[in-house]
């Protein structure tokens, strides 16, 4: 059943359930931080309503730079100012920022521990048909591999919000990862908000498996668990949004009660989500293990829904890895 004790959204499983992209989070969270804080500062690749940037725009355009197509450059131009002072957002296509850009940011940016938060958007396969070249699904691992660097996914707009706020707060440089496509809202203005802390959305009685899940597809997490109850199998599902750092105790415990484990991402599984916890558990606590995510291959063009569905990674996917999983303990 879900979690009562992190007030999600009860609405989650029905089908008038609201449906919000996770950008849009991005572009209030903008707006809160910059209210907070005078010192926030935004800039932006040419994709200023893509991005949602343009609502920080609109409240604060003396504090707003359109930097065109040219991501290095604001990348390097937010590294000096995250270095005076300034608590600088970068936003653009997660495929140009950071996938163009990557270089800058490590070097001027987390080399330097400047403050900056790169907004990687129209990330995944949910960018749908503009196809495998704009389908960004390699950033969560390069990103994490860079130290100094932070890594969030939110799963819906709601904590989108959550992290862009969070992120403004604290210093040094964070990753953070929206989509393009609407998606189910599953938190709520209540659920807990904690970089580097899990939360637990779903619990069976007596879980044999914990499903990590990362991003817009947690609530194909969800209904993967609930369709599983009916085929009396018992599951625990737990939303990561803070991949680095990771919520190790709570991973590891996790582990250790159920005895299974299954990782869910809407990106390459290796160096992702799935590589995370494999790491962690291999040191610490080793457990069976299925990932489900794109396995070393790209995503195509086509309708975002499909595609999932097509890569498994839908609930279909998330429970047959769930039964392979169990499987293989002894």
């Amino acid at each position: 059943m879900l979690n009562p004790k992190v007030k999600l959204n009860t609405k989650v499983f029905d089908a008038d359930v609201e449906l919000k992209p996770t950008r849009d989070g991005y572009g209030d969270g903008l707006v809160i931080a910059g209210t907070e804080d005078a010192n926030v500062v935004v800039l932006c690749a040419d994709l200023t309503e893509s991005t949602r940037s343009h609502k920080f725009q609109e409240k604060f355009p003396e504090r707003f730079f359109e930097m065109g197509v040219a991501e290095q450059n604001m990348a390097t131009v937010a590294a000096g100012l995250g270095i005076s002072g300034k608590v600088a957002f970068i936003s653009s296509y997660a495929t140009f920022s950071p996938g163009r850009n990557w270089e800058q940011i490590r070097t001027t940016v987390a080399y330097n521990d400047s403050n900056v938060k790169i907004a990687g958007h129209h990330a995944g396969l949910m960018t749908g048909p503009d196809g495998a070249t704009h389908q960004a699904i390699e950033d969560i691992a390069t990103m994490r591999s860079i130290a100094n660097m932070r890594v969030i996914v939110p799963c819906d707009s709601i904590q989108a919000r959550q992290a862009t706020v969070a992120a403004a707060k604290i210093k040094g440089p964070v990753y953070l990862r929206f989509a393009r496509e609407k998606t189910p809202i599953i938190t709520t203005d209540e659920t807990p908000f904690e970089i580097g802390k899990n939360v637990l959305l779903w619990k069976s009685k007596n879980p044999t498996v914990t499903i990590f899940v990362a991003g817009v597809l947690t609530h194909g997490a969800l209904v993967a668990a609930k369709e599983l109850t009916d085929e009396n199998i018992e599951t625990a599902v737990v939303n990561v949004h803070s991949i680095k750092p990771l919520d190790e105790k709570n991973i590891v415990e996790m582990a250790k009660k159920t005895g299974a484990v299954v990782t869910v991402e809407e990106h390459q599984v290796n160096g992702g989500l799935g590589g995370a916890i494999a790491e962690l558990l291999a040191k610490k606590q080793p457990t069976p293990m299925e990932m489900v995510g794109m396995q070393d291959i790209f995503g195509e063009s086509g309708p975002p829904k499909e595609l999932v569905e097509k890569y498994n990674l839908g609930p279909k996917g998330i429970k047959e890895a769930v039964k392979q999983a169990l499987k293989r303990v002894a």
